[in-house]
Formats: structure tokens, C-alpha cells, sequence
């Protein structure tokens, strides 16, 4: 199985934030379209980071200013991505050992989407359902 899979089933609405604007808009996209990450982006298209509700979390240690500063200032700038092609395995393995939860995808040299552990798991639990079903369906003709 490949990302693309993963894609075609949840589709590949991908939410940015501009790295200049600040960490209480960034809340705001977060909970309004009911996501953990945002990719930060300054055109759209290019992946000049990535923002969670994590990031943002252990950010409030700096107190209650936290919310005016930029998401620039708390986003990880050195962004694993895949590629529409990459091996669902491979990509789910990546995303475990590096300990992150969202990964951007790239193709065509720009953002094309964005696939969380949970839509990986997701497509993986619907898969082994369907081979489930069709080998119930073989034993019982």
C-alpha cells in the first residue's frame, strides 16, 4: 500500500498557517478545523515548517505571552516529509521511530497533503476488515 491510498480515502485538504502570524490565530485554525498540526507556509505550497498542539504546549511554559508571538517561533523547521509513492509501512515506521504525528506530503516539489498516524492506522484497520470479510466470505462457499 502506498500514501497515495491513505489520500484518495481522506483527501488531501491541507491546512496552513503563514509563519508571521501568531500563535493565537494558529489555536483558532486548530480548533476550528479540528486538527493536531498545521503546516507553515509562506506561499501555500512550500513546507517552511510544522506546528502541533504539542509545540504549542510545551511552549506555555514562556507564560500567557506565548500567544502573540509568531509561529515562526515555536514551529519545527526541519520537516519530514514523503512522497505521494512512499510505502504506507515505511512512512508509518518513520513517523514512530521520529516520534511525530503528521507529516507532509510532496509532490510535484509542493505541498499535496498531509497524513496523520491516525489515517495511516485508520486505512491499515479498514484494510485488514476487508481481508477479514473476504477470507469469512471464502471458508463459508
Amino acid at each position: 500500500m502506498r500514501i497515495h491510498d491513505v489520500i484518495d480515502r481522506k483527501g488531501a485538504d491541507v491546512v496552513t498557517a503563514r509563519p508571521d502570524s501568531d500563535i493565537a490565530a494558529l489555536v483558532d485554525l486548530l480548533a476550528e478545523h479540528g486538527i493536531g498540526a498545521v503546516v507553515v507556509s509562506e506561499d501555500g505550497s512550500s513546507v517552511d515548517g510544522i506546528v502541533s498542539e504539542r509545540d504549542v504546549v510545551r511552549a506555555l511554559t514562556d507564560g500567557p505571552d506565548l500567544l502573540g508571538r509568531p509561529i515562526s517561533s515555536i514551529m519545527t523547521a526541519d520537516v519530514q516529509t514523503c512522497s505521494p509513492d512512499d510505502d504506507l509501512e515505511v512512512v508509518a515506521r518513520t513517523m514512530t521511530d521520529g516520534r511525530f504525528r503528521h507529516l507532509p506530503v510532496i509532490a510535484d516539489g509542493g505541498l499535496a497533503a498531509i497524513v496523520s498516524i491516525g489515517d495511516i492506522v485508520k486505512h491499515r484497520i479498514d484494510e485488514l476488515q476487508t481481508e477479514r470479510e473476504q477470507l469469512v466470505d471464502y471458508i463459508q462457499s
